[in-house]
């Protein structure tokens, strides 16, 4: 029996390295989550909000992949837990615009901060040529991400 080509079995540890990834990066948001007393849902939701600031009810529904309905209750959830406010859109009533209360980002963080400064030490060795690659790498992963997830609704 011949060995697989190095190619093969580059790509191969590749896809099982992001299999696994995924799957770690998917237990630690539910532990981190249960740590905050919120769902997973609600804290992929001020995950989005602390990235962009504000967004649409709508727009977090996108993002999380979730119906209208169960946003809005998990947005009035959030608000009730002073996570976040929700207000009319001055100029589209019917829009609602949900910004995350800057005073709880500290708080959303903490359970992070050993992660961060170890992926921080990590990086460090990399040069700029790697970093810029797996931006790459991550960028096309997440457009992969958004076109099967409209498959799948669609």
């Amino acid at each position: 029996m011949s060995p697989k080509p190095a190619r093969a079995c580059a790509i191969a540890d590749l896809m099982r390295a992001g299999r696994e990834t995924a799957r770690l990066s998917m237990v630690f948001r539910y532990a981190i989550a249960e740590r905050l007393g919120l769902t997973v849902s609600d804290l992929e939701c001020l995950d989005y909000l602390a990235d962009v600031g504000s967004a649409s009810a709508g727009q977090v529904a996108e993002r999380t992949n979730l119906t209208t309905g169960a946003v809005t209750s998990m947005l009035r959830r959030l608000q009730q837990a002073g996570y976040v406010t929700a207000e009319r859109d001055p100029a589209d009533r019917r829009r609602v615009i949900v910004t995350l209360r800057p005073e709880r980002t500290a708080e959303l963080g903490r359970p992070y901060e050993r992660f961060a400064a170890q992926a921080e030490r990590l990086v460090e060795g990399y040069t700029v040529e790697e970093i810029e690659l797996l931006v790459r790498h991550y960028e096309r992963m997440q457009t992969m991400y958004r076109a099967e997830l409209d498959h799948l609704s669609g």
